[in-house]
């Protein structure tokens, strides 16, 4: 039987780093690339729970891609803290090996934040900064340190992926924090794109899933339907296995 080429489509022998790992949309992109990455791939997988991430790396460990040679790390680490992203960088490049050829690091870690309180509520300056740290410095600083450890090199794709949301675009009322990092944090990824013409940089917005963060959301949007994981990871993974996408672009779920 010919299969058509869908089928024959991977994302190259990667090493990707997933932060926010653990649970939730992090763990369906960890799980949905480790079928779509060559042999000898590795998943650096990030998140401040130990025992979600370790769970998850026994589970992929005995899934056919850790049969055939996937290599699952976990790095146990508050991305909010300096210590917590030198950790990520030095396992990331502990992890490398000369015949990899895609690095492929998503910015998935966010906190929602106090979605029950108005702007004018926030004159604490060290709750904001705080929350900035961990939704916005911490993305940047890790983005720019990994590409500063794996510079532009024939042969080796660099791929960079933020997960954004509709918060990014538009003013929800009661939102102040969320919709501002995630904003602050697609502009940092929009620049990066313009400024690096070899990297491949996406800002995806998954939708409303039905995870424990974003239940929130269900009476927020006018779809008034959570998707699952599942349903917004394979279209991610398609997104990146097509490669046509304008590098740097907002891409919505409800755009595919």
């Amino acid at each position: 039987i010919s299969h058509g080429p869908e089928l024959c489509r991977d994302l190259g022998r990667a090493l990707c780093i997933i932060t926010g790992a653990s649970r939730g949309f992090g763990q369906t992109i960890a799980r949905n690339m480790s079928r779509l990455v060559k042999p000898g791939s590795v998943l650096v997988l990030v998140a401040r729970s130990g025992d979600d991430l370790r769970a998850l790396q026994a589970e992929l460990a005995e899934s056919e891609a850790g049969r055939v040679g996937l290599v699952v790390e976990c790095v146990v680490a508050d991305l909010g803290q300096p210590d917590g992203l030198e950790a990520v960088v030095r396992r990331s490049q502990e992890s490398f090996s000369e015949d990899l050829d895609h690095i492929i690091l998503v910015n998935n870690a966010a906190s929602l934040g106090d979605v029950s309180r108005y702007v004018k509520s926030f004159t604490n300056m060290a709750e904001v900064d705080s929350y900035l740290s961990l939704n916005v410095t911490s993305s940047l600083c890790l983005t720019a340190s990994i590409l500063q450890a794996f510079p532009q090199c024939p042969g080796l794709r660099r791929t960079v992926i933020n997960i954004t949301s509709l918060c990014a675009l538009q003013p929800f009322r009661s939102w102040v924090l969320y919709c501002t990092g995630k904003a602050a944090r697609e502009m940092i990824f929009r620049v990066l794109a313009e400024e690096e013409p070899d990297l491949r940089v996406l800002n995806y917005s998954p939708g409303p899933l039905d995870t424990a963060m974003q239940m929130s959301f269900s009476d927020m949007f006018a779809q008034g339907q959570l998707l699952t994981c599942e349903e917004s990871c394979a279209k991610l993974m398609k997104v990146l296995l097509d490669d046509n996408y304008t590098s740097g672009a907002h891409i919505d779920i409800y755009d595919l």
